[in-house]
């Protein structure tokens, strides 16, 4: 464990997420800034600063777990797609993230961008309570 990481912190259990999903290998949780509610971010419980450097079983098994939460997630939601992507711009451990997609531009692409210059507004925060109603449903969905 890297004890500056956050994610690392979250893994271990001393920092509070709203889990998802937990198992010897992975944690799933809600993002506290979710993009559309049910973002879900998909983490090993061991560090690895990029997905890159994720041993192919792990990988393989981030990727198994999203393909599950997605079926949950569009059934929840009522979305047609679900966005599954391994990013690491904010906090170097890698880590995916699911994002049910109700606009195109859920997941901006420059292709969906009309404006030159943007601007981004402040992170949603729903609330504590909020995420842990969702994050407890969503593990209920996934166990059936």
């Amino acid at each position: 464990m890297h004890q500056e990481c956050l994610f690392c912190r979250i893994a271990s259990g001393e920092v509070p997420a709203h889990v998802v999903c937990r198992d010897d290998t992975l944690v799933a949780f809600l993002d506290v800034g979710p993009i559309r509610p049910g973002h879900v971010q998909i983490i090993p419980l061991a560090h690895f600063e990029t997905f890159d450097d994720l041993p192919a079983e792990l990988a393989s098994a981030i990727l198994h777990l999203g393909q599950r939460l997605a079926k949950v997630l569009k059934e929840v939601y009522g979305v047609d797609r679900v966005g599954f992507m391994f990013t690491g711009g904010d906090i170097s451990h890698a880590h995916a993230h699911l994002v049910p997609l109700v606009e195109k531009t859920d997941i901006t692409s420059r292709r969906y961008i009309v404006e030159s210059g943007l601007t981004y507004r402040a992170l949603p925060n729903p609330g504590s309570e909020v995420l842990r109603d969702i994050a407890a449903m969503l593990a209920r969905r996934l166990s059936d």
